[in-house]
């Protein structure tokens, strides 16, 4: 056998490796047969006083809402595991990790999917992965005039990883687990469920959405918003006005992980 023949070998196998630990992660965090493991790692993001004190308080009591949110939702499609989701914080990163590329195309979207992942490993201190693991970097910002937008946050499946842009300001932290909650979702296979001016498709973006497309007061959670009698995209105060719609249950795996229970 040639040189060059073994290296295609090797190189299939480190790529059938790599497929096979992604089902296996997937399969282990969508099967909802026990808690997620999430570990929450706070970043300073513009090493403002205000983000270090948010920081510095930050605690794993601090998403107890979001683990309740879930415990909720899940139980609407007969899953009923308590906690949903354990929440662990992790020490401070003093390091931030690779902006996506601004209007990449797909390659370069490849290309920074793999530096984020490299950029995790090396800060989980190498080693073997920890399979299972969400990770969600919370990056924390000092609050910004009226107005002026956070950069979008982000998660990935492959990897389970999150990036979470926050404002440090404590006033803002029940709509924060919004934020931290809709990434954590998309780690599971969750879409976004959002126009680009923002306002929730139809019906997928809408809760209640049997009923004809109009004003709500709760949100899809991967919507984010819902529609305000003005016509407008407001985001709910807290994770209380958020379900999980049916198109979303079905990427989590929720519908799947309801007829293994109970049949049908």
């Amino acid at each position: 056998m040639t040189f060059r023949r073994i290296r295609i070998l090797l190189l299939l196998g480190v790529f059938a490796a790599a497929l096979s630990l992604n089902w296996l992660e997937q399969w282990m965090v969508r099967a909802w047969q026990g808690p997620l493991d999430v570990q929450v790692v706070p970043i300073n993001f513009d090493g403002s006083a205000e983000a270090a004190a948010a920081i510095a308080a930050l605690d794993a009591r601090d998403f107890e809402e979001v683990n309740a949110f879930l415990e909720r939702e899940i139980a609407g499609y007969g899953v009923r595991v308590s906690p949903a989701a354990s929440f662990a914080v992790k020490p401070a990163l003093h390091t931030l990790p690779p902006a996506p590329p601004q209007g990449g195309n797909v390659l370069q979207v490849m290309l920074w999917s793999l530096k984020l992942r490299w950029w995790v490993y090396r800060q989980s201190g190498g080693g073997l992965p920890q399979l299972g693991t969400i990770r969600l970097f919370l990056l924390y910002h000092t609050p910004r005039e009226e107005g002026v937008a956070l950069p979008h946050s982000l998660g990935l499946q492959k990897g389970l990883i999150g990036v979470v842009h926050l404002f440090s300001d404590p006033r803002q932290a029940r709509q924060n687990r919004i934020v931290v909650a809709h990434e954590l979702l998309h780690t599971l296979g969750a879409s976004d469920k959002y126009a680009p001016d923002g306002l929730p498709l139809y019906p997928q973006g809408y809760a209640e959405p049997e009923l004809p497309q109009g004003p709500r007061r709760v949100a899809e959670i991967m919507a984010g918003r819902f529609v305000a009698a003005n016509g407008e995209a407001v985001m709910p105060d807290s994770l209380e006005r958020c379900v999980i719609g049916a198109q979303t249950a079905h990427e989590i795996n929720l519908d799947a992980a309801f007829r293994n229970r109970f049949g049908g």
